[in-house]
């Protein structure tokens, strides 16, 4: 059962970074023909998904979306300043699993995994999993 962790550098304050080919080469390498892989992100103030990869501009719209659902003028309580990010990493989730068959992950025509930035620029790590089954 490999697992591993994945290095992801951020540089903006809030962005999202396609892991697919990533998480593809993974899934390959573990040479693991049927299963399922598992991504975690054990951070609080970034988030997990899988959408549409094939145009730009829905990235820019589900971080334009996040930004007016989460409104930066509520009189959080948090000392840090960065409740907003956190609202957003529990809208988003910590985590993402997908079928493994015949060595390839099971997405969708334009389905990719992303991670999303809430609060960078950061250095993160995420952990992945790959099960066979």
């Amino acid at each position: 059962m490999p697992n591993n962790e994945l290095a992801v550098t951020t540089t903006g304050r809030r962005e999202m970074i396609d892991l697919t080919g990533r998480m593809q080469q993974a899934a390959t390498a573990s040479g693991i023909e049927e299963g399922i892989c598992v991504l975690y992100n054990p951070h609080t103030t970034a988030g997990l998904i899988i959408n549409e990869g094939a145009d730009p501009d829905v990235q820019r719209d589900i971080l334009g979306g996040l930004g007016r659902i989460v409104p930066a003028d509520y009189p959080y309580l948090h000392g840090e300043g960065n409740s907003p990010a956190h609202l957003m990493a529990a809208l988003t989730g910590s985590s993402v699993t997908v079928f493994i068959h015949q060595g390839r992950l099971q997405l969708g025509t334009w389905q990719r995994i992303f991670f999303c930035e809430f609060d960078g620029p950061r250095n993160r790590k995420l952990w992945w999993k790959i099960i066979a089954g």
